[in-house]
């Protein structure tokens, strides 16, 4: 017999959940009968988001609500220490917020580059720092919900901050690239990233005109959630394929170096 935890009973982490695919993808979790703990910026987006959510038919409570604005990495750490007083045993997280970089360069009051901050370093921390409540029960996982524009991207070592070239469509496939690598990080949960396809959400102006609906975009993400779903540990996966990563991602030295740089880069506020 299976030690995972089936569906229902399941407790799921679901960051960037006011919107789009984030929204959807905690609103489905919550129909399937997990508890969620529905991620915000701030109290008054996540209050709303719920309540669309209960407006739906989710059962209230199922939901959660969680508070942090990931341009502040003390805002991250604290959110990660009431969760894991909250929920001693979390099943899944899902790093999924995200933000556009924005046309100038624009740094954190933590001394990186916005998009690199909240799009990577602050999943990175909020999983190290949830480390126990995932390690809790055996079969959790992490899901990033990366971009296949992580194949168009490479790390800027030397100057992850790009202070000497910045681009946003380069900042931001730098801060995918970075979220499919960590994928690889070994842990005691099963790790993966996942494109769920060009969608129609606020990040949509960086891809295409047109894309898929953020609920099918969603339902590729919860499918990796699903424990019945078996997972291959480190694997990216486009849509619902599992697909091969940016050779540069596949390299285990990279992954070494990257978790090495983000944890200078989260430590400097600690």
């Amino acid at each position: 017999m299976s030690s995972v935890v089936p569906s229902a009973s399941r407790t799921v982490l679901v960051t960037g959940a006011t919107s789009g695919i984030g929204w959807e993808t905690a609103r489905l979790l919550a129909g399937r009968g997990c508890t969620v703990i529905v991620h915000a910026p701030d109290a008054a987006s996540g209050r709303e988001a719920v309540d669309r959510m209960t407006a739906t038919g989710a059962d209230a409570a199922r939901l959660r609500l969680a508070v942090a604005d990931f341009s502040r990495l003390d805002e991250v750490r604290g959110m990660a220490a009431r969760v894991a007083d909250e929920h001693p045993a979390l099943d899944v997280l899902v790093n999924n917020a995200a933000v556009v970089a924005p046309e100038r360069r624009t740094m954190t009051a933590d001394g990186n580059e916005l998009s690199l901050q909240v799009n990577f370093l602050a999943a990175y921390l909020l999983t190290h720092e949830l480390a126990g409540a995932l390690s809790a029960r055996p079969g959790s996982r992490v899901v990033n919900v990366s971009s296949s524009m992580h194949r168009t991207a490479s790390i800027a070592w030397s100057d992850p901050h790009r202070a000497k070239r910045y681009s946003r469509l380069a900042a931001y496939a730098q801060s995918q690239l970075a979220l499919t690598i960590f994928a690889r990080e070994t842990a005691p949960w099963t790790s993966v990233s996942v494109h769920p396809g060009v969608c129609d959400t606020a990040l949509l102006p960086l891809y295409a005109h047109a894309g898929d609906s953020a609920v099918e975009g969603a339902e590729r993400v919860v499918r990796l959630c699903d424990p019945a779903t078996e997972l291959v540990p480190g694997a990216y996966y486009d849509r619902t394929a599992l697909s091969p990563a940016a050779p540069v991602a596949l390299e285990e030295r990279t992954v070494r170096r990257l978790c090495k740089l983000a944890d200078q880069l989260v430590a400097r506020t600690a």
